[in-house]
């Protein structure tokens, strides 16, 4: 295992640069576009269309990976993420940056396949669970360092536009020099709406808030950040901080859901942070310890919902791939992240910063809401037929990081003797 994890260096070095500098771009944009003028919902509407594109290019992407190769393929999509980073500065412009955030999430989606598709094909049944927890660890700790260095913002904000570019462009760079034989990229199959809903409504509603509040979170927080009176360095570490305490909290509650019912952790888990962001919408912005406290809890819980979730469907699966369960929920996922900072910018022009909170906390009591009138109408799953809980980071990835997941290997060894559950 040690071999595998060493040979697999370069792609984690070139992971920890990409989505520093994705996470670096995003924030920037942000507060960029507050300090020009632009309203909440503009800004939504422009920032929005990374999600589009990244959904759009873990569809699309694929077929162009297989076609000219992984390596060729990485170089094209991170030249051309390298270029529309640098055009940003050059004319500021709503719909100009729109389509440039289209192009980026696009290109980025093609990025992460052809990292995670490298590291999920070296993988094996003995390695999968390692190679997923430094996966989890290298990603968390450079979206930390990516919104860090956004409070080294300088008055000429053209340098930072720049040193994003760097950080993609130098992402190509331990890739290109391994001498590694790339792996051969297959099809992904994914299950559709109706076949998840079946396995489980609480669980394909809890990816689809957990795509809503995250994206809400990551795109406007630093509008509200600086709506509320922060400097570019505090907005910076607000942000950094909201992605370690969801990386600190992602452990101890997906384990608190191997030892009760799945859907009673979910609702309440909801309902708890449901509660924070009403008390962060009252008094975030005047007192600092509530506005941190909240925001832990919050954003610490929202990066929770979707493993939570996964973890619901798959408990529920006697036959069928896994992998294609977990696809299909990823996409889920994905098409709320499209409409989360839209609605969450709806709610800001409406009530101002706090309406980001508004927001959070609408979605939260809603899927507790919804949770509990399950849990009284439907039995739940006996706990015998739980499976383990795997953390899977759902912001930023895409479909073939899902074959590290070891519940794979669980499940084929159990769905010869699974019996049938209709799920709760």
């Amino acid at each position: 295992m040690r071999q595998i994890i060493i040979s697999l260096t370069a792609m984690f070095a070139s992971l920890a640069l990409l989505i520093a500098g994705s996470s670096l771009l995003g924030t920037l944009l942000s507060v960029q576009l507050a300090e020009t003028g632009f309203s909440p919902m503009a800004i939504g509407l422009v920032l929005v269309f990374h999600s589009v594109g990244f959904v759009l290019g873990t569809r699309v992407a694929t077929r162009l990976i297989r076609r000219v190769g992984q390596i060729r393929s990485f170089a094209a999509f991170a030249a051309i993420g390298c270029a529309a980073a640098l055009i940003h500065p050059l004319y500021v412009s709503g719909w100009l940056w729109a389509l440039l955030r289209l192009f980026v999430g696009f290109c980025h989606a093609g990025l992460i396949m052809v990292l995670e598709s490298w590291i999920s094909g070296r993988a094996s049944a003995a390695t999968r669970g390692a190679l997923l927890g430094i996966y989890q660890i290298v990603f968390f700790s450079a979206a930390a360092g990516g919104q860090y260095l956004v409070g080294f913002t300088p008055d000429e904000v053209y340098p930072m536009f720049s040193f994003v570019a760097i950080l993609m462009v130098l992402s190509l760079v331990p890739l290109a020099l391994t001498r590694s034989e790339a792996p051969v990229m297959g099809s992904v199959d994914r299950l559709g709406f109706v076949e998840l809903w079946q396995l489980s409504p609480s669980g394909w509603l809890g990816a689809v808030v957990a795509g809503l509040l995250s994206s809400a979170f990551l795109t406007l927080g630093p509008l509200y950040a600086s709506a509320i009176g922060m400097d570019v360095a505090g907005v910076a570490r607000y942000m950094m901080f909201a992605v370690v305490a969801t990386m600190l909290l992602q452990w101890p509650l997906g384990h608190l859901s191997d030892l009760m019912d799945r859907r009673f952790v979910l609702g309440f888990l909801a309902a708890a942070a449901g509660i924070a962001a009403v008390a962060g919408m009252l008094f975030g912005q005047d007192y600092g310890w509530a506005l941190y406290t909240t925001t832990a809890i919050v954003f610490g819980v929202a990066g929770c919902l979707y493993p939570i979730s996964l973890a619901m469907i798959t408990d529920n699966m006697t036959e069928g791939n896994p992998v294609a369960a977990s696809a299909g929920l990823l996409f889920t996922f994905g098409l709320g992240t499209c409409l989360g900072p839209l609605l969450g910018a709806g709610l800001m022009e409406v009530l101002g910063p706090a309406g980001l909170f508004a927001f959070l906390a609408a979605g939260l009591l809603l899927l507790a809401g919804f949770v509990v009138v399950r849990m009284r109408y439907t039995p739940a799953l006996p706990m015998a037929q739980q499976g383990r809980f795997v953390n899977v980071v759902a912001s930023q990835t895409a479909p073939p990081i899902l074959e590290l997941d070891p519940r794979t290997d669980d499940f084929r060894d159990n769905s010869e003797t699974a019996g049938t559950y209709q799920g709760p």
